[in-house]
C-alpha cells in the first residue's frame, strides 16, 4: 500500500516518472511533461573513475575518445549491469530536475519502468539505485504495463489488450486486463541487437567494420520488416578490413531487411507464444482490439504489417511509441488508485517466461 504521508508530501513536491531504458531515459514531472530525453550513456576516466559527461554529451564521444576515457552504457538488455555508474546516472538525472524547477525537500517520489523479465535481485538494484539518487519514494512498474496506459489502452477494463513494447535492450510482451499482466513474454533481443546483425552484415557481406551509430543510422533510415512499397539503397561507410581504408557500399533495404531477419522473427515469435499462453476468452478481445505496438522498435517499417500478417490480428503502432512508458508512469503518479492496483498486481505475479 502507498504511505499516506507519501502521498500527502507528494501534493507538494515534483513527482517524477522515469523510463531507465539501455539505449535512452526519460523523465517526467508531474504537472510538467517530459523534461529530459537523453541517451543512457555515461563517460568515465578510466584511471580517476570521474564522471566527465551524462546523455546527450556522452553519446557523441562514443567511439571518439581517448584511450584514458571509455564511453558506456550502464544498462545491458533492460537491466543494470554496472549499479555504480547506473546510481550516479540516476542522481544527475533526478538532481536536474531539481535544480530547474528549485525543488529543495521534500524529495521526490520516483514512479520507474522495469522490464517484466527482471529478477528480484534486478529489480532490488534498480530500487536502490533509485533511493540512493534522491528519491524520497520508489514505485516499480512492468515498462509493458507502463506503455499500455501511456498508449491509451483500458488496461483497467476486464477486456483483454495487448501491447509490444521494443526497447534498445528489451522486447516485451504482455496481455493485460483488469490493472494486471495476466501473461507476458520478454526476450533479450530489441534495438540493439539488430544494430549488431547489421555490424555483423558488414562484416560478413562487405568485409566492412563498421560502428554502433552508424548501424543504427543505417537501421533508422533503411531498416524494415515487411517488403515496402520502393524499395531504397542507402550508402554503408567504414573501414575495409583487408586494407584498412575508409570504403563505402550500397546496399538495398532488401538486403538490409535480410540482415535484420534474425532479430524481427525472434519478436514475432515472442508474439505468437504469448498469444498461444492467452485465455481464450482474452483472445477473443483481441482479435477485436489488436495488438499495439510502443518502444523505438516500433518505428521499424513494416514491422506492424508483418506481426499483422503472421497473427491474423489488427497491428496498430501507438502514437507516441518512443515516449509511451514515460507518458504511463506520469499517469500512474496522478491516480494513485491505479498505481496502487498495479503495484498489488506486480507483487503477486510470478516471473514470467
Amino acid at each position: 500500500m502507498i504511505n499516506p504521508l507519501n502521498a500527502l508530501l507528494g501534493i507538494f513536491s515534483h513527482d517524477i516518472g522515469i523510463d531507465l531504458g539501455t539505449a535512452n531515459t526519460l523523465v517526467m514531472v508531474r504537472g510538467r511533461g517530459i523534461v529530459i530525453d537523453e541517451p543512457s550513456v555515461v563517460a568515465i576516466d578510466k584511471i580517476s573513475k570521474k564522471i566527465l559527461a551524462i546523455g546527450s554529451e556522452a553519446k557523441r564521444m562514443v567511439g571518439r575518445t581517448p584511450s584514458n576515457i571509455v564511453a558506456v552504457r550502464p544498462l545491458k538488455d533492460g537491466v543494470i549491469s554496472d549499479f555504480e555508474v547506473t546510481e550516479r546516472m540516476l542522481h544527475y538525472f533526478i538532481r536536474s530536475v531539481h535544480d530547474r524547477f528549485g525543488m529543495a525537500i521534500p524529495r521526490p517520489r520516483v514512479v520507474l519502468g522495469i522490464p517484466s523479465g527482471v529478477t528480484e535481485v534486478e529489480k532490488r538494484a534498480v530500487y536502490d539505485a533509485a533511493l540512493n539518487a534522491g528519491a524520497r519514494a520508489v514505485f516499480l512498474v512492468e515498462e509493458p504495463m507502463a506503455a499500455a496506459i501511456g498508449s491509451g489502452l483500458p488496461v483497467m477494463e476486464p477486456h483483454g489488450c495487448m501491447i509490444v513494447d521494443i526497447g534498445g535492450g528489451t522486447t516485451e510482451v504482455a496481455v493485460i486486463a483488469l490493472g494486471g499482466v495476466v501473461v507476458s513474454t520478454s526476450i533479450r533481443i530489441a534495438g540493439d541487437e539488430m544494430d549488431q546483425e547489421i555490424i555483423a552484415y558488414s562484416r560478413q557481406v562487405h568485409n566492412m567494420l563498421i560502428g554502433e551509430r552508424m548501424a543504427e543510422e543505417i537501421k533508422i533510415q533503411a531498416g524494415s520488416a515487411f517488403p515496402l512499397e520502393e524499395e531504397e539503397t542507402i550508402d554503408i561507410r567504414g573501414r575495409d578490413l583487408a586494407t584498412g581504408l575508409p570504403k563505402s557500399v550500397e546496399v538495398s533495404t532488401v538486403e538490409l531487411r535480410d540482415a535484420l531477419s534474425g532479430s524481427i522473427g525472434a519478436i514475432v515469435e515472442a508474439v505468437r507464444s504469448t498469444i498461444e499462453i492467452t485465455p481464450p476468452e482474452l483472445v477473443a478481445d483481441l482479435m477485436y482490439r489488436g495488438i499495439v505496438l510502443a518502444g523505438g522498435g516500433a518505428l521499424l517499417r513494416g514491422l506492424d504489417r508483418r506481426l499483422a500478417q503472421e497473427t491474423k490480428f489488427p497491428v496498430y503502432v501507438a502514437e507516441e511509441p518512443l515516449s509511451s512508458v514515460v507518458h504511463g508512469t506520469g499517469e500512474m503518479l496522478e491516480e494513485t488508485a491505479m498505481l496502487e492496483k498495479v503495484q498489488a498486481s506486480l507483487a503477486s505475479r510470478k516471473p514470467p517466461r
